[in-house]
């Protein structure tokens, strides 16, 4: 890790969440996806958006260097823990990026605690079962942890995980949560206060149907030249899947920074308090 970097843990209901601070400037948090860790989901995207935010990378439970504990995987739950890190390490509200499970989690997290979000991006996540394409839930069900030995993911894991012999454990949680997904409502959906930028691969594991329903929910879908722009905005990544989608700092990176610019600009003296 070099000295520009600075690592970190919080202890919040009881996980001894591990974190990393890159940079300096207004607080953007990351949340990664599931089975991942800071290197896998954000290892393209942070060097770039560190170079003009203070970046604050999260581990969520059982993920990386952050230990599991006996609870069940739960995305509420983790937004909870999220929302104690902030508290503790940031001391007020914050930009909140969340990738594939970190999106759930980000959503959680704005809805139970808004004032605690300025503004979402959310990149491939979804609202309901009903917006993954069956086969890909349906093969997550059938694969076994061994089947990912050699991947990325189980990679980082044995590298950085404070008991690499977890990952079968970790594997069977992540199961345990992708056969019990959150069907959000749209009165919910609707009540979530912050800006939202929705990004999805165009050959992503969420129909862009469905990301396009959700881009509606936030209040986007409106002739703009007539009513104005909505604080939803939604970016469809060419020739992107669900994995490629954090990799493509290219289209990511400028379009994650002037919406954070834009929506702060918005947001005025309200935003300098936090």
């Amino acid at each position: 890790m070099s000295e520009a970097v600075r690592g970190g843990r919080v202890s919040v209901n009881g996980v001894d969440m591990y974190y990393e601070v890159h940079g300096a400037g207004d607080p953007l948090v990351l949340l990664h996806g599931a089975l991942s860790g800071i290197g896998t989901s954000f290892g393209v995207l942070l060097p770039a958006l560190a170079r003009r935010r203070r970046v604050i990378a999260v581990e969520l439970q059982g993920h990386g260097r952050t230990p599991d504990t006996d609870r069940p995987l739960d995305a509420e739950a983790m937004a909870c823990d999220v929302a104690g890190l902030l508290r503790e390490v940031v001391g007020g509200p914050a930009d909140v990026l969340g990738y594939s499970m970190g999106g759930s989690v980000a959503m959680e997290l704005a809805a139970a605690e808004p004032g605690l979000v300025r503004s979402l991006v959310l990149v491939s996540v979804g609202f309901s079962p009903e917006g993954l394409y069956p086969e890909v839930l349906g093969g997550i069900g059938e694969m076994a942890a061994e089947d990912m030995a050699g991947s990325p993911f189980y990679e980082e894991y044995m590298r950085t995980a404070p008991d690499p012999q977890g990952w079968a454990g970790l594997f069977a949680k992540v199961q345990a949560m992708d056969a019990d997904i959150r069907t959000w409502s749209p009165e919910e959906l609707r009540a979530i206060a912050a800006p939202v930028l929705l990004a999805v691969g165009d050959s992503d594991i969420v129909r862009p149907e469905h990301a396009a329903q959700l881009f509606r929910f936030f209040g986007g879908g409106v002739p703009g030249d007539l009513t104005g722009l909505p604080a939803a905005r939604l970016a469809v990544l060419p020739g992107t899947t669900h994995i490629t989608a954090v990799h493509r700092d290219d289209l990511l990176v400028p379009m994650v920074e002037e919406f954070l610019t834009d929506t702060a600009a918005k947001a005025g003296p309200a935003l300098e308090a936090g």
